[in-house]
């Protein structure tokens, strides 16, 4: 998304497609978007230009590449890269999510040969580069509505207007029943792929926009790339039929933001977790996460909202759970601020603190099987302990490959034994010992965690 969450009501939007999924679960018929081998066990990095550096460019991204990729990091999402509109513009810097050129670098991070280069030096260090799109609305001053108004949603009176619901008043609403403007924005969404060589696309809003443009996108874009990939900023189990590979966990998010407020008890994972069960096909792709760049801008810290002592509790869920690992532009460093959305403001990198913790984890992802993403990871087996109103604990296993997690959502030491839990020879992922049993059970101090991995 892009600005607050105030947005749409939220009704039409984000969250509202946690509704959407009132589209009856995908028929056996349906033939789910095949995935490429290489994203099997991919993890995925979200980077923001603006912030990441004081000089907020691309060639300051590249130059930390390989510390990203030494995480444990396959995939580069990078928030938009183009020029941001003048007309209506919010704040000093404006929003990422207001286009006014799909075809052009915005200066202020760069030229098109820096980012060229960027994708060529995240390509030698075998990372995949994905772009974000905004295909729904564009800047009002947007090249494009000189000669082309016709491509927009106009009012009564002729001119342009906001996307109907929202407070986005910088962006003007795109026409998709009109097919010129459907072939001028796949024309541009190929124009990255066939002249700097990306992988894919995150879709911004991807509910917004009808389902058939973006299977007609990807049909357009695999005719380049066959292994393209496509990331959907929402959560409609139809999506991934034809359109694409993943789609944002966000009802996880709402799930886990809820338990840490109190207002929802441990049990409500289980429940959302037979939701996607019944909804999602096991092909599918989920990205789940703690914080992003809207949850971090508009709603919080992951500081503010799990708690300082907690927070590690919840990434490692959202790690291990089911899905592909997001991680977001300094969480490695321990931020504690929530980045500006329309001005500078740079993130403070310190000593990366968290750096060894979160690529303990990527790097779990990537080598075991059991984490793998969609159908290439294990199955899920809820482990009960002497403690489920504090402890939640379970099992993800395929093959050989298990990994065991046992979470404490209390600020209660708890002694956690199991009430079955099968003899298998492990090791802890955060204090690299081994054990050769579990039967006898751990012990927890107040939100930490343990994970357990088979050698």
């Amino acid at each position: 998304m892009k600005y607050s969450f105030l947005i749409i009501g939220l009704a039409i939007g984000l969250f509202a497609c946690q509704e959407a999924p009132k589209s009856e679960a995908i028929e056996e018929s349906a033939l789910p978007t095949t995935h490429d081998d290489w994203s099997k066990n991919a993890t995925i990095y979200e980077v923001n230009v603006r912030q990441y550096s004081p000089e907020g460019t691309l060639n300051a991204v590249a130059e930390d590449l390989p510390r990203i990729k030494e995480m444990g990091i396959d995939i580069l999402w990078l928030m938009p890269i183009y020029p941001i509109g003048e007309l209506n513009r919010k704040g000093g810097s404006g929003s990422y999510y207001s286009i006014q050129d799909y075809k052009a670098v915005n200066p202020e991070f760069g030229t098109m040969e820096d980012f060229e280069a960027l994708v060529k030096k995240a390509h030698d260090l075998d990372m995949k580069v994905i772009l974000d799109w905004v295909a729904n609305h564009s800047s009002f001053d947007n090249v494009w509505v000189a000669d082309y108004k016709n491509y927009y949603n106009l009012d009564s009176l002729g001119n342009l207007q906001m996307p109907e619901g929202t407070d986005w008043s910088d962006v003007a609403d795109l026409d998709y029943d009109n097919t010129e403007l459907r072939t001028a924005m796949i024309d541009a969404l190929q124009f990255w792929v066939r002249e700097t060589g990306i992988d894919g696309y995150r879709c911004d809003v991807a509910g917004f926009v009808p389902t058939d443009f973006w299977e007609a996108a990807r049909d357009s874009l695999e005719a380049i790339k066959p292994d393209i990939f496509m990331l959907a900023e929402w959560e409609d189990p139809a999506h991934h039929e034809k359109a694409f590979d993943m789609s944002y966990g966000w009802e996880f998010l709402h799930v886990i933001n809820g338990v840490a407020k109190g207002e929802k008890e441990l049990s409500a994972f289980d429940e959302y977790m037979a939701k996607q069960d019944t909804l999602f096909p096991k092909e599918a792709y989920r990205m789940y996460f703690t914080t992003n760049h809207d949850e971090n801008s508009w709603n919080g810290t992951v500081m503010e909202r799990y708690g300082v002592e907690g927070h590690k509790t919840f990434a490692v869920l959202a790690y291990t759970f089911s899905g592909m690992p997001l991680l977001y532009s300094g969480q490695e460093a321990g931020m504690d601020s929530a980045l500006e959305f329309f001005e500078k403001d740079t993130i403070n990198w310190g000593d990366y603190e968290l750096q060894e913790f979160y690529t303990k984890l990527l790097k779990l992802n990537q080598s075991n099987e059991a984490l793998w993403n969609g159908e290439y990871g294990g199955d899920f087996e809820r482990l009960t302990t002497n403690a489920d109103d504090k402890i939640y604990a379970y099992k993800r296993q395929k093959g050989d490959d298990a990994v065991v997690v046992i979470l404490n959502f209390s600020d209660k030491a708890v002694d956690v034994n199991f009430d079955k839990l099968p003899e298998m020879e492990m090791m802890s992922l955060f204090d690299e010992v081994e054990y050769t049993s579990l039967s006898e059970g751990v012990e927890l101090a107040p939100f930490t965690y343990h994970v357990f991995h088979t050698p």
